[in-house]
């Protein structure tokens, strides 16, 4: 067998800092559009099912591929997908920039989140290699909470850009921090040669990609068609065959590209599921928010900039507290305190209306982010907790891949609730969509939606206090068992 080379621990910050701006450009990308899309509306004189595309494209992109890099970079090594990636997401960033349509903003959007696919599927796994057992967790928290950080930080930035200079320049800022971090990656990044005699899963590989595109489009094509329409439907069947053929690969195959057994811990299956749900209310709310403070309340893209930044700054203060104060008490008890703190806040904005005032909307949303940074380092702690050391690619991969399907899942499903109950509240079509509907329907049409994340929440917080429920009986069970 091939020996692999000794790791040289003392280069682990320098590896952290590359691999942490790849990861936090990779994630900050997938949000930061969101506080244009009213602009971009305007701009390209188009509809918002179209504009929503902007951000599906992106996030579909990298949902569908992120497993398939991972596995290739388990095969090939890690550096060079992972300073590819650095590349290719730097060019779409630029060409983003000069995207003369939406369409083609669209299509390097794409190519985007072809980059960021090969970035965020490996950035976990670097860092694993790169620092010593004793200090993974400490290193994978950090990166949860970039992660973390990047998704609510986007539309703050955004909006801070688009006020200052115009929705261009909230992707030709990528450039220079581009070039950076391809040259640390390529200056740092160790190349660890993985040993040789594992084959790709090309069939999984395709059956996932297929499943997920899929689930993704029919989600999205639901909005405009109607969740009945015969292709949406056949688009949900189709995802429901490569899915259950993905399964069925998996589980024959010699080399798969994820260990189903790893799913035969309940514990592990709970804490993917209560991030996925977290992901899919913050990402729809993060979406709606800009047009609720633009088009109802009337504050200019910078001021909404501002008003979002309640979410990362609380967000920041909270999650490491969380981290050391779960080292003490363990991850389950602060993961359930942290859910019950966003069910307070999705409470909360349930109440929005059209006479908010600026401080009432900070008071609103301010639970969310404490509850986010409580919930979410924890949670990531849990996870890769539950599995074997040898398996932790593989788990981070898997909660990448969460992550990323809840944001694509939340902004398909709750912008179409959003939508189809804004015109449900004005009582007919409008030409131009729900944006162009009066600021009452609106506000009702977005308390509908919250209410919705509020059953969503609510759920995720009955299964994390099962779970926790079921570790503290089996940490019982083991203290009252003879000794070997």
């Amino acid at each position: 067998m091939q020996q692999q080379p000794a790791v040289d621990y003392s280069r682990k910050w320098y590896v952290m800092a590359a691999v942490a701006m790849g990861i936090f450009l990779a994630t900050i990308d997938g949000s930061i559009v969101n506080v244009a899309l009213p602009t971009l509306v305007r701009e390209f004189n188009t509809e918002f099912p179209v504009v929503q595309w902007v951000v599906l494209g992106y996030l579909l992109t990298v949902t569908t591929l992120m497993l398939s890099v991972g596995r290739l970079g388990d095969m090939i090594g890690k550096k060079r997908p992972y300073a590819a990636g650095f590349v290719i997401f730097t060019l779409g960033s630029v060409l983003c920039g000069l995207a003369p349509s939406v369409y083609w903003l669209i299509a390097f959007r794409v190519l985007q989140g072809i980059g960021s696919a090969m970035m965020m599927a490996l950035g976990m796994a670097i860092v694993t290699e790169a620092f010593p057992p004793s200090q993974r967790g400490k290193a994978l928290g950090f990166l949860g909470t970039m992660v973390s950080v990047g998704i609510v930080l986007g539309p703050v930035l955004g909006g801070l850009i688009i006020g200052s200079l115009s929705w261009r320049w909230i992707f030709f800022v990528n450039l220079p921090i581009g070039i950076v971090g391809t040259w640390m990656v390529i200056r740092f990044v160790p190349t660890l040669r993985p040993a040789g005699g594992q084959r790709f899963d090309l069939l999984g590989a395709a059956a996932l990609f297929f499943g997920l595109g899929s689930l993704l489009l029919a989600l999205t094509l639901g909005q405009g068609r109607g969740f009945t329409d015969p292709v949406v439907l056949a688009l949900f069947a189709a995802s429901l065959v490569f899915l259950v053929l993905f399964i069925t690969i998996e589980r024959r195959i010699k080399d798969p590209m994820i260990d189903l057994g790893l799913f035969q811990n309940r514990l592990f299956n709970i804490n993917l599921i209560t991030g996925f749900c977290i992901f899919v209310s913050m990402a729809g709310t993060i979406i709606l928010m800009p047009f609720y403070l633009e088009n109802v309340l009337g504050y200019d893209p910078r001021s909404v900039g501002f008003l979002l930044a309640i979410v990362p700054i609380t967000l920041g203060i909270s999650a490491p507290l969380s981290g050391a104060l779960s080292d003490r008490v363990g991850t389950r008890p602060i993961t359930v305190a942290g859910l019950f703190i966003i069910l307070v806040g999705f409470l909360a904005l349930s109440t929005l209306s059209a006479d908010t005032t600026a401080l009432g909307f900070v008071l609103r949303f301010l639970p969310i982010g404490i509850g986010i940074g409580i919930f979410q380092s924890p949670n990531n702690s849990a996870v890769m907790g539950s599995v074997p050391r040898s398996r932790l690619g593989i788990a981070s991969g898997l909660l990448s891949v969460t992550r990323t399907l809840g944001q694509s899942t939340g902004i398909a499903v709750l912008g179409a609730i959003w939508a189809s109950r804004v015109l449900a509240r004005a009582g007919q079509d409008l030409a131009g969509g729900a944006t162009a509907a009066d600021a009452s329907a609106q506000v009702a049409g977005l308390n509908d939606t919250f209410a919705v994340t509020v059953v969503l929440i609510s759920f995720a917080l009955l299964l994390a206090i099962w779970g926790l429920l079921q570790e503290r009986r089996a940490q019982r069970l083991a203290e009252q068992a003879p000794p070997a």
